[in-house]
Parts: C-alpha cells; sequence; structure tokens
C-alpha cells in the first residue's frame, strides 16, 4: 500500500532575490558553492554570495546595462555561471543559460535570436566571441570569467567584482510575473524556441518541490548535468540555495565517483543513463566476487525484512562498504530528464541507496510531478506538484492522453513566436506534447512523445519509450532507439536501431573464450530482442533491427536526438 504522509512546511518565497536574500541572512557563514575544479572563485560562504551578486550587479550598471536587458551566460559548471545567473535575477535582468555543447552556428544563432547585450563566458570561448564579434552586432559587452584584466575591451569579471564594494540602498524592485529568462532549444536560423519564464515560475517550483522532498541545510549536492539546462538549474541549484544547502561542482562526468567522495555528498542529481552505468558497474562487481555473489542476495532480503520492521538504517549498515565507495554519505539519487529503468531503481534502493525521479520539461520550470522519499512507485514519474493542476486531456478507452499543466510555474510563452505560444496552449492549459495516464492511487505515468507515437497495423498506439526501456535491460546493448518503419508491403512495423555495449560483448569472449565476430555480435542482439518480444503484446513487438557503427547524437541530459537519426536501409 502506498503510503500518504503531510508535505514539509517550507518559507514562502516569490522571486529568486527574495530567496538569495533570506538565505544570505540565515545561511551568512555557511559554504554555498564550490567548483572541484580550480577557478578564479572557487568557493563562496552565503554572505560572500550576496556580496558578489551586489559587486557585479553595480559594475553591470556602471558598464551601462540596464534593468530587463538580456544577458548570455557560457561556461562549464562552476561558481561564476552560477554568481552570473544570480546576479541577472536580484539586478532586474534576463538571463539567456547558453549550452556550451551547442555547434558554432546554433550558438551564434541564439546569442542573435536572443537580443542578448552583454555576454557573460570562460576562457574557452573567448576565441569565439573575437572572431564572431562583427557578426554579433546587438552584443555590446563581452565579460571573462577567467581574464584578470580588462583587455582589447573584453572585460574581467574579476576586475568588475574587485572594483565595486558590496553596498547598496536597494535592490532594484522585481515584478514576480515578468520574463526574467529564456532558455533556448537547439534550433537552425530563425527556429530555436526560447522558452520565457519568470521568478515566479521559478520560485514556486522551487517551494512545491521541497514541500515533497525534504531537503536541508546539512546537504551537500554534487552537480554533474549541464548546469544551463533547467533541471540542473532549478534542481541542483537554486534547490539548495533556497534550503540552506552547498551546491559542489563535479571536476567531470569522468570523476563522480571520487567526487562524491571527497565532498562527502548527500544528493546526487542525475539523469538515467548515470544510475543504469552505476549499476551495471556495482551489480557487475558483486557477480564476480565469488563471496559477494553468495552472500549478497540473501542479505537483500533480510534487510528487505528488517525495513518492513521498521529498522531503516539497516542497509547502510549492512552493506557500509559499497557505500562507503560513495563517500558514505549519500541518502538521496535523484533521477530526471527521462524515465529510468525501474530495475535500476529497484536494485539500488535494494542496496540500501534511497531513489525517486521526477519528470518535468523546460516550460514548467521544470519539476511537473515527483516521487516521494516513503511514497513511490519506480514506474511512475511521480505525484503532482501541490498547487499545480495535471489532467489527461481527451483520455482513449486506457485512460490514456496527452498530458495537461496549469499553475504558477508554466511560462509565458516562446519568446518573439506568438503562433508557437498560441500552439502550446489550450484554454490556458500548457500542452506538454507527453502522452499519459493516472493509476488509481493517483500517480502519473508517461508513455512517450506524442510525436514519436507509432500507429499499428491494428490502429493501436505504441510508445517507442517503452519499448526501449525493455530493450536497455540487456548487457549487451548499450542503447537504442525504436521507431516505425515501412515494410514491403507498405505497412508500418516496429523496428529498432541498436548501439552494443562494446565491454559487455568483450566480457563474454574471454568468459567463454570465443572471437568476437559480426556472426556472434548478430546473434547476440537477435537473442535481446526475442526476450524483450516476450513482454510486448503482438502488436508491440519489434520486427526488424539494426546494428549501428556509432552512437546517437544526444541531447545534454543524454536523450537522443531522435530527428537525426535517418532509417537504415
Amino acid at each position: 500500500m502506498i503510503k500518504n504522509y503531510p508535505l514539509y512546511d517550507v518559507p514562502k518565497v516569490n522571486t529568486i532575490q527574495e530567496m538569495i536574500i533570506r538565505s544570505s541572512k540565515e545561511y551568512s557563514d555557511k559554504l554555498a558553492l564550490e567548483d572541484l575544479n580550480q577557478t578564479p572563485i572557487s568557493n563562496v560562504t552565503y554572505r560572500q554570495l550576496y556580496d558578489y551578486i551586489i559587486r557585479f550587479g553595480k559594475s553591470l550598471f556602471e558598464l551601462g546595462i540596464k534593468e530587463r536587458d538580456h544577458i548570455a551566460i557560457i561556461s562549464e559548471n562552476r561558481v561564476q555561471w552560477s554568481l552570473s545567473y544570480l546576479t541577472t535575477m536580484c539586478f532586474n535582468m534576463v538571463a539567456v543559460p547558453l549550452d556550451k555543447n551547442l555547434n558554432q552556428n546554433e550558438m551564434l544563432n541564439i546569442i542573435h535570436e536572443s537580443d542578448a547585450k552583454a555576454i557573460i563566458f570562460s576562457d574557452s570561448f573567448e576565441p569565439l566571441m573575437k572572431e564572431k564579434r562583427d557578426s554579433l552586432v546587438n552584443l555590446k559587452y563581452y565579460i571573462n570569467m577567467d581574464s584578470k584584466e580588462d583587455k582589447n575591451n573584453i572585460f574581467s569579471m574579476i576586475r568588475m567584482i574587485e572594483r565595486q564594494n558590496p553596498i547598496i540602498d536597494h535592490l532594484p524592485n522585481i515584478d514576480p510575473n515578468a520574463i526574467s529568462e529564456i532558455i533556448f532549444t537547439s534550433g537552425s536560423l530563425g527556429r530555436a524556441k526560447g522558452v520565457m519564464l519568470t521568478q515566479k515560475n521559478l520560485a514556486a517550483n522551487l517551494v512545491a518541490m521541497t514541500s515533497m522532498i525534504r531537503i536541508t541545510p546539512e546537504d551537500k549536492f554534487l552537480s554533474v548535468l549541464p548546469i544551463h539546462h533547467k533541471y540542473e538549474c532549478t534542481c541542483g541549484l537554486l534547490c539548495p540555495l533556497y534550503a540552506g544547502s552547498s551546491a559542489h561542482y563535479a571536476q567531470s562526468l569522468k570523476t563522480v565517483v571520487d567526487d562524491l567522495q571527497k565532498v562527502k555528498a548527500t544528493i546526487l542529481l542525475g539523469v538515467p543513463l548515470l544510475y543504469d552505468k552505476m549499476f551495471k558497474k556495482i551489480y557487475k562487481g558483486i557477480q564476480e566476487d565469488k563471496v559477494k555473489s553468495k552472500i549478497v542476495p540473501p542479505l537483500v532480503s533480510v534487510t528487505n525484512f528488517l525495513q518492513s520492521i521498521g529498522w531503516k538504517g539497516s542497509k547502510k549498515l549492512v552493506f557500509k562498504e559499497l557505500h562507503e565507495k560513495f563517500g558514505g554519505s549519500i541518502r538521496l539519487f535523484i533521477a530526471g530528464g527521462a524515465a529510468p529503468d525501474p530495475k535500476v531503481a529497484k536494485g539500488l534502493r535494494e542496496l540500501g541507496f534511497n531513489f525517486v525521479q521526477g519528470y518535468g520539461l523546460t516550460e514548467t520550470a521544470p519539476i511537473v510531478a515527483l516521487n516521494r522519499l516513503y511514497s513511490f512507485k519506480d514506474n511512475a514519474a511521480g505525484l503532482p506538484l501541490p498547487g499545480l493542476e495535471v489532467k489527461i486531456n481527451n483520455p482513449n478507452e486506457h485512460g490514456s492522453g496527452e498530458v495537461f499543466v496549469k499553475g504558477e510555474s508554466v511560462m509565458l510563452g516562446y519568446y518573439k513566436n506568438q503562433k508557437l505560444t498560441n500552439d502550446a496552449f489550450e484554454d490556458k492549459w500548457f500542452k506538454t506534447g507527453d502522452i499519459g495516464f493516472f493509476d488509481k492511487d493517483g500517480f502519473l505515468h508517461i508513455n512517450g512523445r506524442q510525436k514519436n507515437v507509432i500507429i499499428s497495423k491494428s490502429g493501436e498506439n505504441v510508445y517507442p519509450e517503452e519499448i526501449e526501456d525493455i530493450l536497455i535491460r540487456s548487457p549487451f546493448i548499450q542503447e537504442c532507439m525504436v521507431y516505425g518503419e515501412k515494410d514491403e508491403k507498405h505497412t508500418e512495423i516496429i523496428s529498432v536501431q541498436i548501439v552494443t555495449d562494446a565491454e559487455s560483448f568483450i566480457e563474454y569472449s574471454g568468459k567463454n573464450k570465443v572471437q568476437i565476430t559480426p556472426e556472434l555480435v548478430n546473434t547476440m542482439i537477435s537473442d535481446a530482442v526475442k526476450e524483450a518480444n516476450k513482454e510486448l503484446p503482438t502488436y508491440k513487438q519489434i520486427r526488424k533491427f539494426y546494428i549501428r557503427d556509432t552512437e546517437f547524437e544526444k541531447t545534454t541530459t543524454q536523450k537522443i536526438k531522435r530527428y537525426l537519426v535517418k532509417d537504415v536501409k
């Protein structure tokens, strides 16, 4: 039975400016942000963060930047990115976070489309800024995070901060319902889509989210996802600052385990791919150890029983050695960006790691639904956030339909694109484009994206994501993409492109003393497809598969860019 328990009582804030002022007073000398790489400003307390915001904001005004001007920000995850972003919020400007992995054309296009007046960047982007300066006619001010001195009309962020004192009569007044940031999707010239969010959107999402999952000043977040993305920015930056926690920026994705140990992190935000790899590595280590392979399964059963009778700390005690590898302090793994494999969630939880997932979109700032620590379903997106209305529009006979959302965290619309904005709303409800349903306990389940739906020969809707989730459980499949393909009779059949897991094949080859050949790979993948088909009704079963030589191109949250994938003939 799903446990129901009250929401946490959390402080109400209407703007990010209000949140920063409150936190700077309440958590003054406590560490707020830290870079695990060496940077010019590698750590700040809450008081220092506020002082730097005042200094930097005053310098921006002194340059000639005004309230409501648009400021682009691009860099690796670091304290100075957060400082730049928070300064725009506190000084009534509009932040334009840029994806550092965009190609050059996309980046230039978004800078142009955003009407940015200034850009704040790290050293790695200075050559591009210099080269394209004549093309970026709207940009008046260039600010380098790393430079120690102003040079060639590029200002030093460090010098700008040093030139000012942290005294200000009053910060600008903030209209909570005015645009405060524009987050652009990638897109070709004239087609980039800019989501307009307000400080009220962000604040409402923070308050609702932390009323469902308790975050404390003792928590330490390890930040590994790209900070420009709304999931990481709201949940990995604003959330800890709101709760008095600290955020620590990882050195890289490859150093996550080392960084968890160094920081003694308590919370990690990740995408499913990160947790899949983590769990596979843990499980492989258990299987390869003769003693652990025999004792871990019964220990899981025993600790499951102990937890059922109220001994909540049994798993961490029994699996202490494993927890120490992750720093010994992890209390919560949070997954977002896509649906995690329920088996991975269950597997991590059985080893003593609390695991929850949520669901959201950039347009909703971003969280819509969230599982709770003691009220969760691993196959569900979660329970709707308090204050958000969520409904299934025109449900079919199975209760599935497009997910519509209404509430304070829903965006204003798309920047300079009224038609796209109008298309995104229906009677003030935001149309997510996701197909889902509610179960009897009120949990929201997501089937997949409406635009990805395949119509089977029998007329049934087939959601590729559902099939992909089953396929990816095979250790021999690293990633895959399911889609509809016309056969010789012009009937749409279910096909899949598969990227194999080289490490698993190498391991299999060594254990079984067989050579890896195209025939072996084809046979093993064919068997994996057959196993997946056993779990699927006839109309959802895979009829063709293709093995790819290269990985799929992906977004920053590791979602496959489906529109770039061409049929294999």
